[in-house]
This record gives C-alpha cells, structure tokens and sequence, in this order.
C-alpha cells in the first residue's frame, strides 16, 4: 500500500532519514489515510533523541512543545508537524501523563505504548506500513481494540475509555468484545479526568455517524459524565407520539441532527428534564409540563460543569428553552427568527427534525412543514426583510427627536420592528415616525 505523505512531512522524515535516523508517519494520519480520508495533521516518530533532532532541524524553524517528554514541533513550509522520539512510559500516577518516560531504539515497543491498535500503526515510503498489533485487519473489521491489556490501557489514562467511545461513534466502528468490557467494568475512573478533556471527547461523540449505537450501548459511559441522564434510560413517556423511551428517543434524534456541536449537544440534552416533570393523567398518559425550562436550566448547570464555553451554554440552553415552539404563523417564526438569528433559528429546525424523527410515525410529516419554514427564513434573509432594529428605517436618534429618552427608545424601536415582521406597519421612515410620535406616554 502507499500512503500519500505532504511535501512539508516528507521534507522532515528525510531530513531525519539524511542524518541517519528512522522516522515515520504515526497514528491517526496513518489510520485515516487507510480509511480514505483527509488527515487533519501528521505526526512523526523517530529514534532520533531530542538533541539529536535539535541538531537534524537546525535551520528550520522549532517549537520545544514537550521536549522533556521527547517532543519537537518542526514548522515546515508553515506546516506545524509534531516529531516525537520512540519512547516507553512509566506509571501514569496522575491518570494523564506518564511520571517517566524512557527512550527507546525500537519502533514496535513505541507503538506499544499506544490505545488502540487502529492508532498504533507506522508509514515510511521506505519501509512502507509497520503494523505490529494488527490494527490495519481491525480497521478493515470495523473494531476497536486496545493494544495489549485494556484494563493497562485505560488506567494509564481514563480518557482512554471516552476516546474507545468516540471512535465507535465517529467511524462507526464496533468495540472489541474484552475492550468493551474494560469501558464498563471502569467508566467511573473518568471522574478523575480534567473537564475540559471530556467535554472535547463528548463533542466528538455526539457528531459522529456511528452516535445512536455508541450512545446506546455506552449510556453508563455518558451516565458517569451527565448523572442527571441517568433517570432517563428505560423511563417509559406513557405518551401516543412516542415509541421509545426517553433516553432511546434521545440517541435517536440525536444522531438525526445536523452534524453541528451546538444542535448535536442541545438534542442530546433537550428532553433532559423530563423524568422530573413527568405526570400522568387520570387515563395514564404521560405529560412533561415545564420540561423545556427545567431542560434549559439543567442543561446550562451542566455544560458549566463540564467547563463549556458561555456561547455554547447560552445556545444549547436556548434550543432546549425552545424546542417545543410551536410555529403557529409566518409572523411567529419571523418574530423568533429576528430574536435570535439565522443560523440559531436553523438549529432549532434541526432540533425540531430530529425530535419528530424519534417519535410515531404519524410525526413524520411535520419534518416537511419544518422544512419549509426553514427555506422561508433563509430566503426572508436573503432578500433583505426587515429582521433587527439595525434594518429599521428608524434608529435611536429618530426617537430622542420625538422626545423619547432612556429605555423608551429601545423599547419603541422593538414595538416598530415587531410591527413591521407582523406586517402592521411598512419599513418606512414616514409611516414608523408617524406611529411612534402617536405612541408617545
């Protein structure tokens, strides 16, 4: 097989190869490149040690990223291309980084020391693939396998366990059988994990193809990092519009949004509050009355600890606040649209999807309405309706000429815009000064 190397890479593994020294794409490049896809970077191994390869790229331009640890960032071609020397590491103490670590000459003992065996595979165009622990067949399986023991692997770095979890959802691939029982058997190990970490690895999970099956089968897996999720495995809705439970529902329409973190994110977490609003009626049926306002509040509380972004937080909670919006007029949809913009309105048309998607068949034809209603906003946008009070024919300066002050000015400027989305009033400077001159207090 051949694996097609960028010139800035080439151009590092010969400097490597002209002094001497082995050197060979490493890990995911190599993984993807088989898969067929586009690698997002290239990482070099070598048994070149660090002063060695200080020496090797003396006349580029180098970045110490972890030297202690035997790594060097070489920019080449403004190319940033990690070259790391074989290494064994020690004990993981601190369940992240090794305490030790030893170099080493041989590449097999390197790849050793690596998770999966789809990740422990080498290239050189020399010596072609270097494959040691099987991870090309287990690619060519569809499987996840640790290299070596899983219980070693995953205790040397809890995150191990959510990164098994992540590839399974974003190549849908299956996890072996004695690596799959490690994820269970120490799921609760991940407690120990930095936040930050784990919410990088459940973006992933939630956007990628394989997401139903990886959040189904590994719902402990997300219990331990969500608790509040918990309640909603098995939970019967008792509802005519739904076929599944609620977390089953969840995964459903989960995988069925837009492949976006926020939509992905909002979806896994929309129905969050409903074990906890859950009422049954005299007849049995099941209702959720406030789950979207508790939903939202959770969920914010969540991602807070899970140390989110606060753009991400606001709009995942406003999803959720939002989901059950019912779109009963154009004016409506307008209305909420100008409220929070395109590209949120069109996550929540997503969220909406995704949701019907997961319920009764008898659901499936709103997936058409919504789609509708999401074309008429784009074009709305397009062609430049009247959608902010920045398009208004009138601004601030307008109303303090008709005597308006303060917090008056922006509340006329939102009952003009209002007005205009409803198509009381035209977009015209005459007709809104006229209407607001006669709605002073």
């Amino acid at each position: 097989m051949r694996i097609a190397i960028p010139l800035p890479v080439r151009r590092v593994i010969g400097a490597l190869e002209d002094g001497g020294y082995e050197a060979y794409i490493v890990g995911g490049c190599v993984r993807d490149s088989i898969l067929g896809r586009s690698p997002d970077d290239f990482d070099v191994t070598t048994n070149a040690t660090p002063e060695e390869m200080l020496r090797v790229f003396r006349d580029m331009h180098t970045i110490e990223t972890g030297l202690r640890h035997g790594t060097l960032t070489v920019l080449c071609d403004k190319m940033p291309i990690e070259v790391t020397t074989y290494r064994i590491d020690g004990e993981y103490l601190d369940r992240r980084r090794p305490s030790e670590i030893q170099f080493t000459e041989s590449l097999t003992e390197d790849l050793a020391r690596r998770d999966f065996t789809i990740n422990a595979m080498a290239y050189s165009e020399k010596d072609g693939l270097i494959d040691p622990f099987g991870g090309r067949d287990d690619l060519a399986r569809r499987l996840i396998r640790a290299v070596g023991e899983p219980e070693k692997r995953f205790s040397e770095d809890a995150l191990r366990i959510l990164r098994a979890v992540r590839f399974a959802s974003t190549l849908s691939f299956s996890v072996e059988e004695k690596t799959a029982a490690a994820v269970h058997e120490l799921c609760n190990e991940l407690d120990e994990i930095s936040k930050e970490r784990i919410f990088s690895e459940l973006k992933k999970i939630v956007c990628g193809d394989g997401a139903y099956s990886a959040l189904m089968e590994f719902s402990d897996v997300l219990g331990v990092i969500i608790p509040e999720i918990r309640d909603s495995f098995g939970f019967d809705q008792h509802s005519p519009y739904h076929k599944y439970d609620v977390w089953e529902h969840t995964a459903i329409a989960t995988a069925c949004a837009e492949k976006d973190s926020i939509t992905r994110l909002a979806t896994l977490l929309h129905d969050i509050a409903k074990p906890a609003c859950f009422r049954a009626d005299k007849n049995g049926r099941g209702h959720f009355k406030g789950h979207c306002d508790l939903g939202a509040e959770l969920s914010s509380a969540i991602l807070k600890r899970l140390k989110s972004d606060a753009d991400t937080i606001k709009k995942v909670s406003e999803l959720i606040r939002l989901h059950e919006f019912k779109h009963s007029s154009v004016q409506e949809s307008r209305l909420l649209l100008s409220e929070i913009g395109i590209e949120q309105f069109l996550r929540l048309i997503s969220l909406q999807k995704a949701d019907a998607s997961a319920k009764q068949d008898f659901c499936l034809p709103r997936n058409a309405e919504l789609d509708k209603i999401a074309e008429s906003a784009k074009s709305a946008v397009a062609n430049g309706e009247c959608l902010s009070l920045s398009a208004l024919a009138v601004n601030g300066r307008d109303m303090s000429e008709l005597g308006f002050c303060g917090t008056e000015i922006g509340e006329i400027l939102r009952t003009l815009l209002k007005a205009v989305i409803c198509g009381k009033l035209p977009n015209e400077k005459n007709a809104l000064m006229e209407f607001a001159n006669k709605n002073k207090s």
